[in-house]
């Protein structure tokens, strides 16, 4: 296995930052992948596979670049940049462009484990995989970004909210699981791979959420910066599609609140995914109440609400009811 050390100080500074750069790389291995993890993916995937694919097809030298700096247990450094607090997509993607044509080429071999094929010893390499970056964020993710920004700050409300529950060790055990895990000792596993220790104390630690079904990935600027990617709740990015049925019955704002309930979720999170206000998910949530369609529980210093049986089984009668879907299935 590999891991940190980390010292109090660097977990104590350490901090959650949304990326719209990460979730563009995450979104292109999904597409390189050509599988999605949950119907939503799913549902993206269609719509925009066939356009990447014809993309690439006119390009092999970026496809071959893909293929290269993605690896099988390494990806090139790159390629994923340590993301910035507040740093939007152009100022992200500039740093890809301006990597050291050498070092891109170094890293490539790196995640090859092997001799790098003639093709790619060039030196325009962080300028395609830039433009490749580009096409996705304008084709694949922008349109959502939106949508998936608000699953992304829903998925850091519930982690900071476990960070005061049961600390920093059971956070960081749950970020990627089977991958992540606090050792003690002031050492964080990281990823399941032979890789040496890495000492990382006095370094600026940033944990990053992506929607993207995948594993996640490290990154790091050495010695001043690392950073900890991972997929966020599945009950956040995972929402299943509203029927269009129920959207009728009840509408679809509040058709969209019992369907994101298969799972608990708190009103904070509930906001921040559907992009309502406070005020019409606290009604929502009420009539749910009252008609037996939810419960609620206290978690800590959370109330978490989750659908009833009466409650599953009008979506699910819902969903039997009718063609088609609306609301949340629209998103990436």
């Amino acid at each position: 296995m590999g891991w940190w050390q980390v010292s109090a100080d660097t977990l104590a500074g350490s901090r959650f930052v949304l990326s719209p750069l990460a979730e563009t790389f995450a979104s292109l291995r999904v597409l390189h992948s050509g599988a999605g993890g949950h119907p939503g993916e799913q549902a993206w995937l269609r719509a925009h596979l066939p356009g990447y694919r014809e993309r690439i097809a006119a390009d092999p030298v970026s496809a071959l670049l893909v293929r290269a700096g993605l690896g099988r247990d390494w990806i090139a450094d790159f390629l994923t940049p340590v993301p910035y607090d507040g740093e939007s997509f152009a100022e992200g993607l500039a740093r890809v462009r301006a990597a050291d044509p050498r070092d891109a080429r170094a890293q490539l071999r790196r995640s090859l484990a092997g001799p790098l094929p003639a093709a790619l010893d060039r030196d325009d390499l962080p300028g395609r995989a830039a433009d490749l970056l580009e096409y996705v964020w304008a084709e694949a993710v922008r349109p959502y970004w939106a949508r998936r920004r608000r699953v992304l700050e829903a998925d850091v409300v519930a982690r900071t909210a476990q960070v005061g529950r049961g600390g920093w060790a059971a956070a960081l055990d749950g970020l990627r699981p089977g991958r992540t895990r606090w050792l003690g000792g002031n050492r964080l596993q990281v990823n399941l791979h032979a890789h040496p220790p890495r000492e990382i104390s006095g370094a600026t630690l940033v944990l990053v959420p992506v929607t993207a079904h995948a594993t996640g990935w490290l990154s790091w600027e050495e010695p001043e910066r690392y950073a900890v990617v991972y997929p966020c709740a599945g009950a956040l990015a995972h929402a299943d599609p509203v029927p269009t049925g129920l959207a009728a019955l009840l509408g679809g704002a509040r058709a969209t609140v019992l369907t994101l309930l298969g799972s608990p979720m708190s009103t904070t999170q509930l906001v921040a995914v559907t992009g309502q206000g406070l005020g019409s998910v606290g009604r929502h949530l009420r009539v749910l109440l009252d008609a037996g369609l939810v419960t609620r529980r206290r978690a800590g210093r959370s109330v978490l609400y989750a659908r009833t049986a009466a409650g599953d089984a009008l979506v699910e009668a819902g969903r039997g009811g009718g063609g088609g879907h609306e609301g949340v299935t629209r998103r990436g």
